[in-house]
């Protein structure tokens, strides 16, 4: 055959099967009775049916899971929200398609707010831009950024001294940390690497590689999954053996998506995040993302001495036994034990 010919046959044949594709698609129309709803809210939904095709059956799921209708309604019983794809699945006489909307699912509640009891002051090394802070064993770990001044450091909190400290290359800025299985994983800002250290001896055991996530901000775990912030409305969840994004959760309010989450501790199925910039700290669902409560830290900076690069409320850690955090602040000359009230 002619190949000239067999290159226009095929691609004949091609531009007839997209069309064909195209228009089975344009057979239907997805609608909503809007776009931004809550969890568990009933949502009028229906398919515009173009050429009245003979419809047998119609499911429709988010994340792959089925939402019964009843009376042209679907119930959005959803585990985690954010921006989220409906669709449709429709069997009719000519075989079946997929036709989708994005929609937002936010919190159903707002916030409670709540504020701090200051139970115990503690010193700390002024120098430290803090963007990580983790207890292990009543011993802390921290970790720095600026480049030059980026630290892994395991501290005496009591005392503020440090027992054992490592530098970063200049070339990183140090964040977030946590510890896991004996190791302490450790983030860069934006040279999409992460550091994995023995928790003994600091010896570096490996580097890896960020996969869609665009900066390394905040780092916690739950014993199972790391989690991982970076700036965005989204936390990752990093598979702990391999490091790799395997998902993630949107923070939202009642109102809107949220994206300032900074460094990060995981309390009882809880991830306490300070508010980048803010003095102030949410608690989020670690399953949902809903910001479910706001932590108002105002005043604490002040309690602090005074200077040039004093900078923002950054540093969070739980102590499981004494049931208090621990917070403090980039260039702060103090760590604060405090217990957190509803207001």
């Amino acid at each position: 055959m002619n190949m000239g010919k067999f290159f226009l046959l095929n691609t004949s044949m091609l531009f007839f099967l997209a069309c064909g594709g195209n228009e089975n698609a344009k057979l239907f129309e997805l609608r909503t009775d809007g776009n931004q709803f809550e969890q568990n809210e009933a949502v009028e939904v229906s398919v515009v049916n173009s050429k009245d095709k003979e419809i047998n059956k119609i499911t429709y799921s988010i994340d792959t899971k089925t939402l019964p209708e009843k009376d042209g309604k679907i119930m959005l019983d959803v585990q985690s929200l954010g921006n989220k794809t409906l669709t449709a699945k429709i069997e009719h006489e000519d075989g079946s398609t997929e036709i989708s909307k994005e929609i937002r699912v936010l919190s159903a509640k707002t916030p409670e707010i709540y504020t701090y009891e200051i139970v115990n002051e503690y010193p700390h090394d002024i120098k430290a831009y803090t963007q990580g802070l983790e207890f292990h064993n009543d011993t802390l770990y921290e970790s720095t950024g600026h480049k030059g001044t980026s630290w892994l450091r395991k501290v005496d909190y009591k005392s503020g001294k440090v027992l054992k400290q490592i530098d970063l290359d200049d070339t990183y800025f140090g964040e977030g940390i946590t510890i896991m299985d004996g190791k302490i994983y450790q983030l860069t800002w934006q040279n999409r690497t992460g550091f994995i250290y023995d928790l003994k001896d600091f010896k570096k055991l490996d580097n890896f590689q960020y996969g869609e996530s665009k900066e390394g901000w905040g780092l916690t775990n739950n014993g199972k999954t790391i989690y991982k912030s970076d700036g965005t409305e989204k936390i990752w969840l990093l598979n702990p053996d391999t490091l790799i994004e395997e998902g993630y959760i949107q923070i939202v309010t009642n109102k809107s998506l949220f994206n300032k989450a900074n460094e990060l501790e995981y309390v009882d199925g809880k991830l306490y995040a300070n508010v980048y910039q803010k003095e102030s700290m949410m608690i989020i669902n670690a399953s949902s993302g809903a910001i479910e409560g706001v932590i108002n830290f105002g005043g604490l900076k002040e309690k602090v001495t005074q200077h040039e690069k004093l900078d923002v409320l950054n540093g969070v850690a739980y102590h499981p036994e004494r049931k208090t955090f621990f917070v403090t602040g980039k260039n702060w000359d103090k760590l604060f034990e405090v217990k957190i009230l509803k207001k």
